[in-house]
C-alpha cells in the first residue's frame, strides 16, 4: 500500500483551520481593509476564456490545448463570501484569501494542495497561476446573459473569465459531508445503465479537532459527484458539499454532490 502525499484533515475542517492552512495575512502586498465584494462576483463560478498581454494581444501560456487546437483545461476561480478564493481544472487545488476596495483587489500567496499529477504541462501551468494570480491590481465585471470577470495585473497584462452561477446561487446552502470513495468500482443494478458500475462510498464523522468519530456501512453510489474523477485502485477521502433541489427529473437523485477538497489520497495495490 502505498500513500501520496494528502492535505491535513485540519485544512478540511472548520473555517478557521482552514484559513490557517492556506494562507497568512502577511502574505497580502499591504494592509487592507476587507471590502464586500459584489454578489455577482460571489454568485458566480468564473472560467478563463481569454488572456491578454500588456499589449492586449492573445498570451497563449495560460491554457493547454488538445490535439483539434481547443483548449482542453479551462482554469476556474471562485470568491466565496468570507473572502476565500478557489483554482481548480489543475492538478491541484489552489487556495488563498482576497479583499476588494472599489475597483481595487489583493489576491495572497496561494497554497495548494498535495496530489500528485503526472501531467507536467499542467503541474508548470499550476505553478505559474499560482505566482500570477495575487499580482492581480483590479477587477470589473460586466453584466449580461454570461457575465464577464476582468481581472488585471501588474505590467498590463489582463485576463477575462466567463461567469456561471455557482450551486449555492441555484441550490441555496449545502451541508458538508466526507465519503471515503473506495478504490475500485463494483457492479450494480441501474434500471437505465446495463453493465453499470458503481462507486463504493461510506460517510465519516469527524469531531471540530479533526477526531474520526463514525465510518458508516459501505454502499453503491448511484450518483456522480461534481468535480471528481474516480481512478481506479487510488481510496480516497473526499469533503462535499451537498445541494438539495427543490424540483428533478423523476429518475434523479433530490441531492447534488459537488467535490469541495480531497482530503486524503492513497495507491492501494
Amino acid at each position: 500500500m502505498l500513500s501520496l502525499k494528502s492535505l491535513g484533515l485540519a485544512c478540511a475542517l472548520g473555517t478557521t483551520m482552514l484559513v490557517g492552512c492556506t494562507t497568512h495575512s502577511a502574505d497580502l502586498k499591504k494592509p487592507a481593509q476587507a471590502g464586500k465584494a459584489t454578489t455577482t462576483l460571489q454568485s458566480h463560478r468564473w472560467e478563463l476564456q481569454q488572456a491578454l498581454t500588456s499589449l492586449s494581444t492573445p498570451d497563449p501560456q495560460w491554457q493547454i490545448l488538445a490535439s483539434n487546437g481547443k483548449p482542453a483545461r479551462t482554469i476556474g476561480v471562485n470568491f466565496s463570501a468570507d473572502q476565500r478564493i478557489s483554482v481548480d481544472r489543475l492538478c491541484n487545488t489552489l487556495m488563498g484569501s482576497y479583499s476588494t476596495q472599489g475597483e481595487y483587489i489583493q489576491i495572497s500567496r496561494l497554497a495548494a494542495t498535495m496530489m500528485a499529477c503526472n501531467d507536467n504541462a499542467l503541474m508548470e501551468l499550476e505553478q505559474n497561476v499560482a505566482q500570477q494570480l495575487p499580482k492581480a491590481q483590479t477587477w470589473k465585471v460586466m453584466d449580461g446573459l454570461a457575465p464577464t470577470l476582468e481581472l488585471k495585473f501588474e505590467g498590463g497584462a489582463s485576463w477575462q473569465f466567463k461567469g456561471t452561477p455557482t450551486h449555492e446561487t441555484l441550490y441555496g446552502n449545502s451541508q458538508r459531508i466526507f465519503l471515503e470513495v473506495a478504490p475500485q468500482k463494483v457492479a450494480c443494478n441501474h434500471p437505465l445503465m446495463p453493465n453499470a458500475q458503481c462507486l463504493r462510498v461510506r460517510e465519516i464523522q469527524y469531531s471540530s479537532q479533526g477526531i474520526k468519530q463514525s465510518v458508516g456501512e459501505w454502499q453503491n453510489y448511484y450518483g456522480s459527484i461534481e468535480g471528481y474523477t474516480h481512478q481506479d485502485g487510488v481510496r480516497n477521502v473526499l469533503r462535499i458539499k451537498r445541494f438539495t433541489r427543490d424540483q428533478g427529473p423523476a429518475d434523479a437523485s433530490k441531492h447534488i454532490d459537488v467535490l469541495d477538497m480531497t482530503v486524503e489520497s492513497e495507491i492501494v495495490r
